[in-house]
């Protein structure tokens, strides 16, 4: 029996939309980040990019269990001196709850080339509104806790 290896050229893209209402946002990003790198699929292959199109809304409504919203802090540097930043998940959560996200599935894919390539194809919506209709999204439900 021979092993199949995907070739680019050969594979089909399909579009997904997510709901994310009442989703531990763990749970989220783990299944959705299956999806964009192909794992989901019978031809999946590590060094191809395999993954489909994933469209995330209610992105407002996802969950954070336990203390987390209070106490779990998000960090950068700015590349200046003293220049560390942080802001809690509650104040970004409030203002920008869709690029929590994005992240949350960003630090699921791979550090690569292709996990860089794989990101582009993740839009995340924070009410149920979306412009990508005219791609015939099918509605995935995830497997996760909703409350």
């Amino acid at each position: 029996m021979k092993t199949y290896m995907a070739n680019a050229k050969t594979v089909e893209r399909k579009w997904y939309v997510v709901d994310a209402t009442g989703m531990p946002l763990g749970r989220l990003a783990s299944q959705v980040a299956d999806i964009l790198t192909g794992k989901n699929k019978t031809i999946f292959t590590p060094h191809v990019d395999t993954g489909d199109f994933v469209v995330v809304i209610n992105s407002d409504k996802v969950v954070l269990t336990g203390k987390k919203l209070e106490h779990k802090k998000a960090r950068w540097h700015t590349g200046y001196i003293g220049g560390l930043k942080e802001v809690g998940y509650d104040t970004l959560m409030a203002n920008s709850s869709d690029k929590v996200v994005v992240k949350a599935v960003k630090g699921m894919l791979p550090k690569t080339s292709l996990g860089r390539k794989q990101i582009t194809r993740l839009h995340v919506y924070k009410t149920a509104e979306h412009p990508h209709q005219a791609q015939n999204p099918e509605e995935v439900t995830l497997k996760g806790v909703r409350e």
